[in-house]
């Protein structure tokens, strides 16, 4: 997790949580992720999610927290969940 935006210390490397749409290009789920502030933490958390089966896309927005995520199929929060939670940050809904 960040201390500061200038000295970012992240790696740059059957729950319902999140808001699910379906879209042309897959299912669009949107999830908050606290204690993100700067574009390398947007990275880690982003290399992390992207590396889960079926993820098709990743956009992180730093200033509000939100992560969403486009998929083949439905995710399983836990999954999500422990992907945010290795790049250092907390799943919040």
């Amino acid at each position: 997790m960040c201390t500061s935006e200038t000295s970012c210390g992240c790696a740059t490397s059957a729950d319902t949580a999140g808001s699910a749409t379906s879209a042309p290009d897959g299912i669009r789920t949107t999830y908050t992720v606290s204690g993100m502030t700067c574009g390398g933490c947007a990275k880690s958390v982003s290399g992390y999610i992207s590396a889960l089966a079926g993820v098709t896309g990743v956009e992180v927005n730093v200033t509000d927290g939100a992560v969403t995520v486009t998929s083949d199929a439905a995710l399983e929060t836990a999954e999500v969940r422990s992907a945010v939670e290795q790049a250092g940050y907390q799943l919040v809904s």
